[in-house]
């Protein structure tokens, strides 16, 4: 098996007043950890759960409490690491990063800042065929989460629900590569579909498992590359970061309006400010939350009850060895080995469920048909009835029934739409419902050729036009198979039908 070939798109441009500009875009991703316990206690991460039922005494900062690391954990952040290509960093530090919200019973946050538990690495985000873009990891870094504050149980109180409190969080930090909007959404995509393949993290947006911070910012043609040249941070402006999203159309949303809105202060002679907003839904606009941080504002310092974390080559040799194949790899094994295009690849491989089923219903058969079965048929219906793969209710076994079906000539493509409308609603083995309904395919030419001879005498006047009209044809050939209950074998209706007429 090889690779798939990848070129490098080009930077989308935006038309300003004064001139064009270029969107330069870094994501930082807090995915929550696949974890039963949270990072430094045993307590539930079941999402869910009645309000601070979840905590145990170190997540709720109670004197005396000492926090203690959950092996699994940082075995999910090392698996991580390796998924994307990174460095694992044998020796990390965990620091307190400290500010104040009533959310943070301890006042500080567990997290890692100069030495992350992983180094570099990549991510392929597939733009199209044969086109995609390299975005750098700068670095996967493990804290624990903060609480939550409900402020809409009352109109004078607000509440605080500790139970996400000290929930492991990998921070997935890229670099400035990401180049549009269109581009961060399929990064954040691609990034969900790894994790989620490496059973590292569930992806769920909606429950908060899985958000995105991203860090926006405009240059003028030519300095981006300027800045690959002598990472200068310099030449791409000012950044300004827009927290929490957690949705890929919000965040082109929020991406498209803050670039037009940092253009036109620009373009005005102004300045843009660093600073930290929210993306309003409803208006489709971002506005100010605070000034950005720096990291002297949250005095960064070792966390005194946590010795740094050390871990042997040897167990991150274990969990390589363990990896399943993840979606790039899977991609150019289905075009090599099924045949499938580049895109019809792209589709299959963007869940790991798909794709299981999938090399299921094509394993022995041909994999350009199985292809179109699945992803034309199947996911439409299931995307039109708003099911996920695991809630379909036609399995592996009977597409690929069907299919067989349809290669031993028993049934035509129409009849097996017909057939999968059946096994949709009702289900049952496909063979026995051909047989049973009588749905099996005429393929007898005494049969066929009698319904052709039936509609040409019925229609003498278009035979004759046939004649200096070939393209009539095809209306004789629909005539007999609404004759025959569109069971004939439409092959062999076609090259009668042209016979009789004397067409080519």
């Amino acid at each position: 098996m090889t690779e798939l070939a990848y070129t490098e798109p080009k930077a989308k441009t935006i038309a300003g007043v004064k001139g064009d500009w270029e969107i330069v875009i870094g994501m930082e991703v807090h995915a929550q950890v696949l974890s039963n316990a949270k990072l430094f206690s045993g307590a539930s991460t079941q999402f869910g759960a009645e309000p601070n039922s979840n905590v145990a005494l170190v997540d709720a900062a109670m004197p005396g409490m000492l926090p203690v690391i959950n092996e699994f954990c940082v075995a999910q952040a090392v698996r991580t690491g390796l998924g994307i290509k990174a460095e694992i960093n044998l020796r990390s530090i965990f620091d307190r990063k400290n500010y104040f919200y009533p959310d943070l019973p301890q006042g500080y946050q567990i997290s890692q800042f100069k030495h992350p538990i992983v180094g570099e690495g990549e991510v392929l985000v597939d733009l199209e065929p044969g086109v995609a873009r390299k975005v750098r990891i700068e670095r996967i870094h493990l804290e624990q989460d903060a609480g939550k504050s409900i402020h809409d149980m009352d109109p004078e109180k607000s509440f605080v629900d500790l139970n996400r409190t000290g929930v492991a969080l990998m921070e997935i930090v890229s670099r400035p590569d990401i180049r549009s909007a269109e581009e961060a959404a399929e990064y954040l995509r691609k990034l969900r579909t790894i994790v989620r393949y490496l059973g590292t993290c569930d992806g769920n947006m909606q429950e908060g498992s899985m958000r995105a911070d991203v860090n926006v910012s405009v240059c003028k043609p030519g300095d981006y590359e300027k800045y690959r040249e002598t990472e200068d941070f310099a030449h791409l402006g000012t950044r300004c970061e827009i927290k929490n999203m957690n949705s890929m159309r919000f965040i082109q949303q929020a991406i498209e309006f803050e670039a037009r809105r940092q253009i036109a202060i620009l373009e005005d002679g102004g300045q843009v400010d660093q600073e930290t907003r929210l993306f309003d839904t409803k208006k489709g606009e971002t506005r100010t939350m605070r000034s950005k941080e720096e990291a002297h504002d949250y005095r960064y310092f070792p966390d005194p009850d946590l010795l740094p974390l050390e871990i042997d080559q040897a167990w991150v040799d274990e969990i390589a060895a363990s990896l399943p194949e993840l979606p790039d790899a899977k991609k150019a094994r289905l075009v090599g080995d099924f045949g499938v295009t580049e895109y019809d690849a792209s589709v299959l491989t963007a869940e790991p469920e798909n794709a299981a089923f999938f090399e299921e219903v094509a394993k022995g058969r041909d994999g350009k048909q199985a292809a179109n079965w699945v992803i034309n048929e199947l996911f439409g219906r299931l995307n039109k009835e708003e099911k996920g793969i695991v809630d379909s209710p036609v399995s592996a076994a009977q597409l690929g029934g069907m299919i067989d079906l349809i290669g031993k000539g028993d049934i035509s493509g129409k009849i097996a739409k017909d057939l999968f409308e059946i096994l949709w609603t009702e289900g049952g083995d496909p063979a026995e419902i051909v047989e049973k309904r009588g749905m099996k395919q005429v393929t007898d030419t005494g049969a066929i050729e009698a319904a052709v001879d039936e509609v040409i005498a019925e229609n003498p006047d278009k035979a004759e036009q046939a004649k200096e009209k070939p393209n009539l044809a095809g209306w004789f050939v629909g005539q007999v198979m609404k004759k025959t209950g569109g069971k004939a074998n439409p092959q062999a209706v076609n090259k009668l039908v042209r016979e009789k007429l004397g067409v080519s």
